[in-house]
């Protein structure tokens, strides 16, 4: 029997006993899988696939950090994001670390091709700028922030937590009939019931979503706001994750995360169609009032982040310093980019584009 009180050091491995593929769960991943597709196919056909993943991966990270109340404006993270000086806003600096997580976590699902506890770790130790490894100290208890009331207390030990990672790594790549996205939603709640770090469960088992989608070949690239869904349906969230603890009722929780990946591969789709209507907009504007400015790699680099500023210009070829900034001086008196100081540093920002993501919440 769960009692919340007493760490939960029976959690069942993976799979659980009882019907997974129910006639909802079934019909549903056939629309999840549908959206999720089309998504894929989307980024597929876009001249450069990773023309988009800085500005999606910090919506990201933004509204995944802001499930943990580290609240960041969009503006300030996108400044952040291409300033060279240093970030001093603490929740500004936690959002940043997710992005640069989810990006590691890319690269060595690339390389490797395999999500191990030594990931897990890696990115909980960029998420939180330290050494964090796994618990070993026992004590770690959720509670309901209003009554204060503990609701669960994850397995305690770090070899009771290893053993229990080990089982959701040989769930993770187990070849079998299971519908990766029915496999999907199981993982995530395995990871977040272990609660195998002190601090920073909810942001590395986000990750880990993304990067299983990766994995399977279901996404190319991480580029999903899935946690944007979270967001708007938090208390649903936990109380469906609860409802798996308590009464090992998984189809609620399982539509749950389907529904999340249609919804959110739907809205991803619209995004970046959006967006490459814009990029022709302004690249057709740009041709006729700056010729002598316009090229593709230019566009690419003001639609890379909202934000740009000289050295981005250099780093892409597009012209020496003097070129560099004489293009965004000709942008910003033609009224297509506006400029910033940000410290030291003069920042332009693609004002349309900025405008389309605060619309696309």
């Amino acid at each position: 029997m769960f009692d919340p009180i007493l760490p939960y050091n029976d959690l069942p491995p993976l799979p659980p006993k009882g019907e997974l593929e129910t006639k909802e769960i079934l019909k549903k991943v056939i629309s999840a899988s549908r959206s999720l597709s089309e998504l894929k196919g989307a980024i597929t056909n876009l001249p450069n696939p990773l023309l988009f993943i800085d500005t999606i991966n910090l919506k990201e990270a933004k509204a995944s950090s802001e499930i943990e109340n580290i609240i960041t404006t969009q503006d300030e993270l996108f400044k952040a994001s291409i300033a060279e000086k240093k970030v001093q806003n603490s929740a500004t600096k936690e959002v940043i670390h997710y992005k640069d997580a989810l990006w590691h976590g890319y690269q060595t699902i690339k390389k490797k091709g395999i999500l191990t506890t030594n990931t897990f770790v890696e990115l909980v130790q960029i998420i939180k700028e330290n050494n964090a490894g796994i618990r070993k100290v026992p004590g770690t208890q959720l509670k309901n922030p209003v009554s204060g009331e503990v609701i669960y207390t994850p397995p305690e030990g770090e070899n009771i937590i290893r053993s229990k990672l080990q089982e959701l790594e040989e769930f993770i790549h187990a070849e079998d009939n299971l519908d990766h996205l029915i496999r999907l939603a199981l993982i995530h709640y395995q990871f977040e019931a272990i609660h195998p770090f002190y601090d920073g469960n909810g942001r590395t088992g986000r990750i880990v979503l993304l990067l299983y989608l990766q994995l399977t070949g279901l996404l190319e690239i991480p580029a999903l706001y899935l946690s944007g869904y979270i967001l708007e349906n938090r208390g649903k969230y936990y109380s469906l994750l609860r409802e798996v603890t308590e009464k090992d009722n998984w189809e609620p929780w399982i539509l749950y995360v389907l529904d999340m990946i249609e919804v959110t591969s739907t809205a991803g789709r619209k995004l970046i169609n959006e967006i490459e209507v814009l990029m022709s907009e302004l690249s057709n504007e740009i041709q006729e009032v700056l010729p002598r400015v316009y090229s593709r790699d230019l566009i690419e680099v003001i639609f890379r982040l909202p934000y740009t500023k000289r050295s981005s210009l250099v780093d892409a070829g597009i012209g020496n310093a003097k070129t560099a900034g004489s293009y965004l001086q000709d942008l910003e008196e033609a009224g297509i980019m506006t400029s910033e100081m940000v410290g030291k540093e003069k920042l332009y920002l693609n004002t349309k584009l900025i405008a389309l993501l605060k619309e696309r919440k």
